[in-house]
């Protein structure tokens, strides 16, 4: 079955977590104004669409995804005018804007939460999930994504309310239609301003199982709620009648983030017939499966495996065939920065590995999505002590396995947090070698990684050799090459311990990718006597070597 064109199939995506990404006023926090400033930047790189992580009212608990005001801008990042002014800026650079909306939860100190807290009583009592303790306890053994009980008791009115992330983010109650109503009308007051779609935070978590049993229990003695909360029973009933009442109203790139997601829920939320959303994101091939192993669990040392990560790409790339589009990704704002996760970071192999990296994900059928500062082969951090960290996850987790639990030294903590913490995206965007790499005048709210003296854009934007410039390479071919784009995927080499391969094909070409996954030489006769045209490599062409690949070579070759 052919694809059917749409922009956002042949459009890169480039996330901006705007505390961290330029900041104009001087208070130590990014805002819509440096962003602004930065277009220019984001012009050069050559990327067509900007998500921006949320920019709403929020008391800052979960950095903005608790959310307090679906029509207001958070005072740390400026005012309505300030995005306005962004949007235009955008547009008249060729960028489209897409908003982060998150609709599963809302704060606790949203007008509708404060009302509904109030009293059994009040008109938006069943705006929230609320209910009567069990065995003078919770509702359930749930537990929440950031440890701890996913129930907190209110005193006010004696019950229980289900919060399946932090106790200040209370989940809203989809069955209420009032609630979809108000979601939809947040959305269309969106998309009237002139935003280009919608990045959908757990959206495959806003139907519950109604029952809301317990969990099967897990190491810690909590329940997980996955089986009950994750792509529940109405989860797709309410998709449609969201495209319905407002995202068939528009042309918009609509990505759903459905943590847990399996390839038959995903064919249903990223129909090809457009009744729900355009893409979702799935998360195999950066949780545990991917072979790294845990310390404790989620919180790990280990590095992804080859043999998985390709397993789990591979299979998402041949069964949404003709059925669904795939997003693609290596980073985000909750994921460790790809070249120390997947690749490696040392000095000698970093800008190398960065361009293997892309290179292997950017030939792949689907949407690209590149984070800020990836471009750059921007690194994790170093976390000396907790007083490192801001990010909620974190905190919980060490007072969870450190503190109560006793489960893990301090040590092994900041180990892993090195390795895996969220923190780790969200450090300052390196823009060049001055103080505080350029991000601010003032104290910034969470610490500069120290490597950026070395990494920044302003010594890679002129250089030829540089992570940023072959970014801007591989960005452009994808605008120039429809294989790129619409190629059907062909796995190659599934097997072999160190190379990852693959073809596309289309109207009678054929794409060659091969990427060595090592930092050493490997047998690779994939390109040998192959006569065509070489799109992009990281070695120059002179060093390219028969019956081998170089160290975290990569090498795109059309037939």
């Amino acid at each position: 079955m052919a694809d059917t064109h749409a922009w956002w199939k042949e459009a890169v995506i480039y996330q901006i977590y705007p505390r961290s990404f330029m900041d104009a006023n001087g208070d130590g926090i990014g805002d819509l104004r440096g962003i602004t400033q930065r277009i220019p930047y984001l012009k050069t790189l050559g990327i067509d669409v900007v998500w921006l992580s949320p920019v709403y009212a929020s008391p800052n608990d979960d950095n903005g995804y608790d959310i307090s005001d679906y029509r207001a801008i958070m005072k740390d990042f400026g005012t309505m005018a300030d995005f306005d002014e962004l949007l235009y800026a955008a547009h008249a650079a060729g960028i489209k804007i897409v908003m982060d909306l998150v609709v599963n939860h809302t704060s606790d100190e949203h007008a509708w939460f404060v009302e509904s807290r109030s009293s059994r009583t009040n008109p938006k009592r069943d705006y929230y999930i609320w209910r009567d303790g069990k065995n003078g306890g919770a509702p359930n053994n749930w537990e929440s994504c950031f440890s701890g009980p996913a129930w907190q008791y209110d005193e006010t009115t004696g019950q229980y309310y289900l919060h399946l992330f932090s106790k200040k983010q209370p989940d809203l109650n989809w069955e209420n239609p009032l609630v979809r109503d108000e979601v939809y009308d947040l959305m269309t007051f969106w998309c009237d301003k002139g935003i280009d779609g919608f990045r959908m935070d757990v959206i495959s978590m806003i139907s519950k199982d109604q029952r809301f049993p317990d969990g099967p229990v897990k190491d810690d003695g909590y329940g997980d709620f996955s089986p009950y909360c994750i792509s529940g029973p109405r989860v797709h009933e309410f998709l449609q009648e969201m495209n319905a009442r407002v995202l068939s109203k528009y042309d918009l790139l609509t990505v759903g983030e459905a943590a847990g997601v399996t390839i038959d829920e995903a064919k249903k939320y990223a129909r090809s017939d457009g009744k729900e959303l355009g893409m979702v994101f799935q998360f195999e091939h950066v949780d545990g499966g991917n072979g790294r192993g845990s310390v404790i669990e989620k919180w790990t040392t280990g590095k992804p495996q080859l043999a998985n990560v390709r397993a789990i790409l591979n299979k998402w790339q041949t069964e949404l065939e003709g059925c669904a589009w795939n997003s693609l990704y290596w980073d985000n704002h909750d994921q460790p920065r790809c070249v120390s996760m997947f690749g490696n970071d040392a000095p000698e192999y970093r800008v190398r590995s960065a361009k293997m990296l892309a290179t292997c994900l950017h030939m792949m059928k689907g949407t690209p999505y590149i984070y800020q500062g990836e471009e750059l082969g921007m690194t994790n951090t170093h976390f000396a002590s907790l007083g490192d960290c801001r990010d909620v996850e974190e905190k919980n987790a060490w007072q969870q396995f450190v503190i109560d639990q006793k489960r893990v030294s301090p040590e092994t903590m900041l180990a892993c947090f090195d390795n895996m913490a969220r923190d780790n995206a969200r450090t300052p965007m390196q823009w060049d070698a001055s103080a505080n790499a350029g991000f601010t005048a003032g104290t910034p709210w969470i610490a500069v990684n120290p490597n950026y003296t070395t990494i920044n854009a302003a010594s890679e934007v002129n250089d030829p050799d540089s992570v940023f410039s072959y970014y801007q390479k591989l960005i452009e071919l994808r605008h120039t090459h429809d294989i790129i784009v619409y190629g059907t995927f062909v796995p190659l080499l599934e097997d072999d311990p160190y190379v990852y391969a693959y073809a596309r094909e289309l109207d009678g070409k054929r794409l060659l990718v091969a990427c060595n996954w090592t930092q050493h030489e490997v047998p690779c006769t994939l390109f040998d006597d192959v006569h065509g045209e070489e799109l992009i490599s990281n070695y120059a062409e002179s060093a390219h070597k028969k019956g081998a690949l170089l160290p975290y070579e990569a090498r795109v070759v059309l037939l």
